[in-house]
């Protein structure tokens, strides 16, 4: 059997860029970054990570976001708590 295998993979150049800044960061290569991952999947017998269709709520929070719409300021992180308990 085989030590290892290739894997070819498609994805946004830009993506890949920022990932592997991050996996620099950690000391990883990408190949070791993939090794983890897929790992993970199989100690967890699925994706090591929650993955769901947001509900009604998160969606309007997601596009009110992205169109940077009803956002609250804050001077300080004090006041930003403040309004987080009301």
């Amino acid at each position: 059997m085989s030590k290892s295998v290739t894997l070819s993979v498609r994805m946004d150049p830009e993506l890949k860029r920022k990932a592997d800044e991050i996996f620099r960061r950690l000391g990883l290569t990408a190949s070791q970054a993939i090794v983890l991952f897929y790992k993970q999947v199989e100690l967890q017998q699925g994706l090591p990570f929650a993955v769901r269709l947001p509900n009604a709520t998160t969606r309007k929070a997601l596009e009110e976001a992205q169109e940077r719409r009803n956002l609250k300021d804050f001077e300080n992180v004090d006041d930003l708590f403040e309004d987080l308990e009301h």
